[in-house]
């Protein structure tokens, strides 16, 4: 069963329900009976858990909004963005001026990856009802080839939108600064390192990568 709960919406949007992935104390369970620093990290943070806003549109465009510049810029952008249409969706953003969405704080190139993106969900180019039966690698080949979305995203987006159990970000800087931190006393750590740590995760590295983020910023990351 997924625990949900109703917060409130953004902009023009109606209401999102944030939903917390069934596994997750099956998750919890096996990551502090396997791995010594989930152990202690795992009871830190009691009942709070990854959870998603089940809109892939939304999820996707918000992190092109947010690349490169930082948590409160993206926010202020964002929201000036998502109001401009009377509801966020492809068609809808497909229907924007440039010179609108310029005004807000885009820049060209994000303008033409949200284009990009809008017309992938709008054209059909994404396999979106078919996701739930397809292999995370897939779903990586399908996202990154929409512009602006590389694999560090569509790890993301596999984590925090389809709540994928078994993804490890190896591109993720904060997993890798948070290994070094919980494991290697803070000492450098290769991709090599943090793949032989994360064998004990297995199959739950969604799970022990959002706890190491947490370890790292107290603050939920959602």
């Amino acid at each position: 069963m997924v625990a949900t709960k109703k917060i409130v919406g953004e902009a023009a949007n109606p209401p999102a329900v944030l939903a917390t992935p069934g596994y997750w104390s099956e998750a919890c369970k096996h990551l502090v009976k396997k791995d010594r620093v989930m152990r202690r990290l795992i009871p830190q943070f009691g009942d709070a858990a990854l959870q998603t806003r089940r809109d892939a549109f939304t999820t996707l465009a918000r992190s092109i909004v947010g690349q490169q510049v930082s948590v409160k810029a993206a926010q202020a952008v964002w929201e000036r963005f998502v109001a401009l249409p009377r509801s966020f969706t492809p068609a809808s953003v497909l229907k924007l001026k440039v010179d609108d969405m310029r005004a807000v704080g885009l820049s060209a190139r994000k303008i033409d990856y949200l284009v990009d993106l809008a017309l992938h969900f709008e054209n059909g180019k994404l396999h979106v009802k078919d996701w739930a039966a397809m292999d995370d690698e897939a779903i990586i080949a399908e996202l990154v080839d929409i512009r602006g979305i590389g694999r560090w995203t569509a790890e993301m987006f596999l984590i925090f939108y389809l709540q994928r159990p078994n993804v490890l970000p190896l591109d993720d800087p904060g997993l890798i600064t948070g290994i070094s931190q919980n494991y290697f006393s803070g000492d450098p750590v290769s991709r090599s390192d943090a793949r032989e740590v994360a064998e004990a995760w297995k199959p739950w590295c969604s799970v022990a990568t959002w706890y190491i983020w947490r370890s790292l910023d107290p603050l939920p990351t959602a």
